[in-house]
């Protein structure tokens, strides 16, 4: 897990708890202030821990490298010889970013990603490399390459083609399919909340949202921009277990494709001076990411890979607010001297309530303040992780104080120019050993507050083969980031929200409002779009789900997920419902042994009909509901036989992407035909088998059968999601390409609508689907 440090850095600081004497882990257990955790474990984190961070992180590296530079220049030449110039252009960007500056590897990567954005008819973009290319010191031998290229780009670009109607920005010129979002349809609202919406508090619930009119289904609630996100790296994240094939088909991961600060998908990425790893979209985002945060993430380099997302996300926030914004939120602290952990914020209900001042009780907009009064939840964490946070975090602080001095913007003072020095501090010296204490008690607290206040930014990612006639799609988790505004919202497992995330959305500075003033210096970013996933009752409160979702999980497993993570016990309208009016509504595992006596979505493969949970045994088996057959089943069997279809689905997929759709479809129509065992129509894995199905038969240009297919997976995803689900939208709008694609004019025209509704109550009306959608139905009525 990418969030918490590497698993050797934990077994380290595991071992060293081990060795604490129980004195020492008494005192440190015993604490109960965020000040007093930092300082205890700044004085227990030695040099030993410093050297074995830097052996963990010799395994990585993130320095320039010629070498690198050289190979990664071959392997876009591999690419650009088979013409697949999309390739190309990544392997030669993943050349700039390892070549040290103005060295001759440098200007070669650049000519020769100009050459491959040349061919991908980008020319704006291979103007841009070319000169690139010039200035770092191109060999004069190979000049009359880049001269003909230049002239050959101006030639296209003055007659107004491709290049010219496509560019935007460099981060704006590669997109495709749904990773495409011009600009979010939030309305008369730039970021805040609805009219319609308030902020709300009470003891049981913390700060939360409640309606204070009547919302209606597809309005937007909300919209904010997170205050510091930190990109997730590895291929792993972008496309599961497919990773090695896509390794060997030059596939890249989500930290090659997409900038390092606004998080858009961009072919070309400007390349961070000091490292190989960090890029961006543009030199706007290079110049902000640098002086908010990555000039000091730079030094660290692997350090910070080794400790985590989390870790890193709480370094940046901090950074990002400077001592300024840090000493102004901890005032509050300091002048009531309250304790921690006096209610929770992210719950629907609480057994904790409370009469005490509380700075949480206020929303401050979405400025640093709202951040740093997020509930940490100190003494809820175990000692274990509460050690580890502390231990990591006193360790950055000991590496950051090596880094350099610190900017002369973080004087020790405040707006009325008092000082603003903790008691026991003297003189007003802007130097390491003072800022550092508040910087280093600043990041453990976001560290402890990250653990249920992050929020996952997500996108969704087209599976299968690129050039495949219809594709599957997938959520992937991007990035990790906090929102003030959006942490705002409770949780329910059936919540009444949507959540959309856009990235490179340009936004009228103007637009800002006055408590967001202190980041005015980019209209670039990412940006969630909260809508009314239903319509929601003046009083009612507003809801997003953290995670777990009655769609997916039973209560039991939800309740104990909340549990751990968040800690509270989730009394939402699903969690509250019995177990047979959870299966009564289609709400199964994921596994699809289901959770309910009425409904399990497997049928007896005696007689066919539905198989439902035993009554004796404890419930652990299944038995047939018709009393003429009475087959029984055990549940290890069929946890068995629905593992033996899994396997063999994604063979199939496996299959697919190797072109071989055929053997694809023939082993899935063995796959459903399980001896014993048959998934009913409503299935979840039911679903999937037909989807992919469908996937084998438009490959083969069997439209008919495709589109047939794919209704019955349609049929899965309503039973398990409901008829109003994004989900479904999704899978209608890929059954109306199918539909369009052979020819089949009416039944197109008949889903469209159906789509068109759910997409627009998911996503708002400028989402892309839509314009393909629009432009579909005009070319059937002609």
């Amino acid at each position: 897990m990418m969030d918490l440090p590497c698993v050797q850095w934990q077994d380290h600081v595991a071992q060293k708890w081990t060795g604490l004497s129980s004195e020492l882990k008494e005192r440190f257990t015993s604490l109960r202030e965020i000040d007093d955790v930092f300082k205890c474990a700044l004085t227990l984190t030695t040099q030993d821990d410093l050297d074995f961070l830097q052996t963990v992180s010799a395994g990585h590296s993130v320095q320039k490298d010629a070498e690198q530079a050289a190979k990664c220049r071959e392997r876009g030449n591999s690419s650009f010889k088979t013409r697949d110039y999309t390739a190309a252009t990544l392997h030669y960007s993943q050349g700039i970013c390892f070549a040290p500056q103005s060295s001759e590897q440098l200007s070669l990567c650049y000519a020769n990603r100009s050459a491959a954005l040349y061919h991908l008819q980008h020319y704006e973009e291979s103007l841009d490399d070319i000169e690139e290319a010039l200035k770092n010191g191109y060999p004069s031998h190979l000049l009359h390459k880049l001269e003909d290229r230049r002239t050959q780009c101006l030639k296209h670009l003055s007659g107004g083609q491709k290049g010219k109607e496509d560019h935007h920005s460099p981060a704006s010129k590669n997109h495709k399919g749904p990773d495409t979002v011009k600009a979010p349809s939030v309305g008369p609202l730039a970021y805040g909340i609805c009219p319609q919406a308030t902020v709300g508090y009470s003891p049981e619930k913390g700060r939360h949202l409640v309606a204070v009119e009547r919302i209606a289904a597809g309005e937007v609630i909300l919209t904010d921009r997170p205050y510091s996100c930190v990109l997730i790296p590895g291929m792993g994240e972008v496309k599961g277990k497919r990773g090695r094939l896509d390794a060997e088909r030059g596939v890249f991961g989500i930290e090659h494709r997409c900038c390092h600060r606004c998080l858009t998908e961009t072919l070309c990425p400007v390349p961070c001076e000091g490292c190989s790893y960090s890029r961006y979209c543009s030199t706007g985002c290079q110049r902000d990411a640098w002086e908010e945060h990555h000039r000091w993430e730079c030094p660290l380099g692997t350090d910070l890979m080794v400790m985590g997302v989390m870790s890193q996300l709480a370094l940046r926030v901090t950074l990002k607010a400077g001592l300024k914004n840090i000493q102004m939120a901890r005032e509050p602290i300091r002048d009531e001297h309250r304790k921690s952990e006096q209610s929770c914020v992210k719950r629907e209900s609480s057994t904790r309530p409370t009469n005490k001042p509380d700075p949480s009780a206020s929303y401050y907009g979405d400025s640093y303040l709202s951040v740093f009064h997020l509930l940490h939840h100190l003494n809820r964490h175990s000692p274990g992780l509460r050690f580890l946070s502390a231990v990591t975090v006193a360790t950055l602080y000991l590496k950051l104080s090596k880094v350099g001095p610190p900017p002369a913007s973080w004087a020790l003072s405040g707006p009325s120019g008092r000082n603003k020095q903790s008691p026991d501090e003297e003189g007003g010296n802007a130097d390491w050993s003072t800022e550092l204490w508040l910087l280093g008690s600043a990041v453990l607290r976001h560290f402890l507050q990250l653990r249920c206040n992050a929020q996952a930014i997500i996108k969704v990612q087209d599976t299968g083969a690129e050039n495949s006639p219809v594709q599957s799609s997938r959520e992937i988790r991007i990035a990790s980031a906090i929102f003030p505004t959006l942490s705002l919202l409770n949780h329910s497992c059936c919540p009444n929200t949507s959540l959309v995330f856009s990235s490179g959305i340009t936004v009228d500075p103007s637009d800002f409002s006055e408590s967001v003033a202190e980041d005015r210096g980019t209209a670039r970013g990412v940006t969630v779009t909260v809508r009314a996933a239903k319509g929601i009752a003046a009083g009612q409160d507003i809801l997003h789900c953290y995670g777990p979702h009655s769609s997916r999980m039973v209560t039991q497993e939800r309740q104990q997920l909340l549990q751990e993570q968040y800690y509270f016990l989730c009394q939402c309208k699903a969690c509250t419902q019995t177990q047979e009016e959870e299966g009564a509504e289609g709400r199964q595992q994921p596994s699809g042994v289901g959770g309910s006596q009425h409904e399990s979505g497997l049928l007896c493969g005696k007689c066919k009909g539905p198989l439902k949970r035993s009554s004796v045994d404890k419930g652990t088996g299944f038995v047939c509901s018709q009393s003429s057959c009475g087959h029984c089943i055990s549940s290890s069997e069929v946890s068995h036989r629905l593992q033996e279809i899994r396997v063999n689905l994604e063979k199939a997929v496996d299959l697919m992407e190797r072109e071989r759709p055929d053997e694809a479809l023939r082993l899935l129509n063995r796959a459903q035909s399980q001896p014993g065992l048959i998934l009913a129509e409503t299935h979840p894995l039911q679903g999937e088998l037909a989807d992919a199905m469908a996937r084998a038969c438009a490959t083969m240009g069997d439209w008919n059968n495709a589109a047939s297919h794919l209704e019955r997976s349609a049929l899965a995803i309503t039973s398990q999601y409901g008829d109003d689900s994004i989900e479904l939208g999704r899978q209608l709008f890929k059954l109306a390409q199918l539909h369009f694609n052979g020819g089949a004019r009416g039944p197109a025209l008949s889903v469209i609508p159906k789509v068109r509704r759910l997409l627009c109550l998911h996503c708002g009306p400028h989402c892309y689907e839509l314009q393909e959608l629009q432009a579909m139905e005009d070319c059937l009525r002609g």
